[in-house]
């Protein structure tokens, strides 16, 4: 299979299309003003092919912050595109059209990924997902996009998750999520005064979420939001650790970018050697693909803000680019099979 990247940083989907032929499925990453516009012209001009799409940031050697952009596959690949709506209360309604749309992909987890596009609520969106992609060991990647709007096969929807099925005619596929933070200390909370809707952490072992982290790390409260890229909670699962990112304060509570819940064992986390980390993923993904056609990445706003602040986003980019054709966009959230998780990469790797 082969991937292709186009971008306009001026917003010009027609530029952005130029080389763009015999598509067999396409991801648009627009900006807020021009979004709907978009998804209408990129239907018109491949209609039929399966597409999602959202408003955010995309890149490949560079960053298109306000334009637009367009990943495409072609060349050998099975997909079909969808959508899952009222994500905010009931997705699983709609489950039928993923079952339905696994039907006719086929695939299994050696060769087919599933890349989602959500407004919101992801956490039981991907729940939701999940069920139905694990019966036969299909891994998901994707993210959360802005303004609360999706698009699916030319139509916009709003409190919903755009999803693709993709299955690798030519070879194999695999995804990675990479975390550049490790435990700090031996600090372990027990959360409690939540509020789950709006993702509200008010209390750390009885204390004040927000005291408690001010004086553990000696930050102000106007420090706090800019000290979660250095410093963000963890929430244990299993082996693994998702990474929860703080929003705002919020009186004595604070705000985070994923949902915690009362009795939650979280930990508090530090940022590691994210040069090194980077090798590393780049180092295992070349022993597991000798041969890649294609990677496709999801990158967190947190993760492209500290790396541009430390002067690395090009350099890292440049080094993925090493791999081959690599293209993604910057999510509000990284989705990783059925975890929502902060402040990480995912990626899927076509052989």
């Amino acid at each position: 299979m082969k991937q292709f990247f186009g971008m306009s940083q001026r917003g010009s989907l027609e530029e952005a299309l130029q080389g763009l032929h015999q598509p067999q499925f396409i991801m648009l990453l627009s900006n807020d003003t021009q979004f709907e516009e978009h998804v209408k012209a990129l239907e018109k001009r491949y209609p039929g092919v399966p597409s999602i799409g959202c408003i955010g940031m995309c890149y490949q050697t560079g960053v298109v912050e306000h334009g637009v952009g367009v990943i495409a596959f072609c060349d050998g690949i099975t997909a079909a595109a969808n959508v899952l709506e009222q994500a905010s209360t009931m997705p699983v309604k709609y489950i039928q059209r993923l079952e339905k749309d696994m039907r006719t992909v086929g695939g299994s987890s050696r060769d087919t990924v599933c890349i989602d596009f959500c407004s919101g609520n992801d956490a039981c969106v991907l729940t939701t997902i999940y069920t139905a992609l694990k019966r036969q060991g299909i891994s998901l990647v994707g993210g959360t996009g802005d303004q609360g709007k999706v698009s699916a096969n030319g139509r916009i929807y709003q409190d919903a998750v755009a999803y693709a099925l993709v299955r690798n005619q030519n070879g194999r596929i695999k995804t990675y999520k990479e975390n550049i933070y490790h435990q700090m200390g031996d600090y372990r909370f027990i959360a409690s005064n939540t509020d789950r809707a709006n993702y509200i952490l008010g209390s750390l072992n009885g204390q004040s979420a927000k005291q408690v982290y001010k004086s553990i790390l000696h930050v102000t409260d106007e420090e706090i939001l800019t000290r979660t890229f250095q410093n963000p909670f963890g929430k244990i699962n299993g082996d693994d650790t998702c990474i929860i990112s703080i929003k705002e304060v919020n009186g004595n509570a604070l705000a985070c970018f994923r949902q915690v819940n009362d009795s939650d064992v979280l930990i508090l986390l530090e940022l590691g050697d994210y040069r090194a980390i980077t090798k590393e993923t780049i180092r295992q993904i070349c022993a597991d693909f000798p041969r890649r056609s294609a990677i496709f990445s999801v990158n967190c706003l947190f993760r492209y803000k500290l790396f541009s602040e430390h002067n690395y986003m090009q350099e890292y980019l440049r080094e993925m680019a090493a791999l081959g054709s690599h293209a993604g966009f910057v999510g509000y959230g990284e989705h990783y099979n059925n975890r929502f998780v902060n402040q990480s990469m995912t990626c899927v790797v076509f052989e």
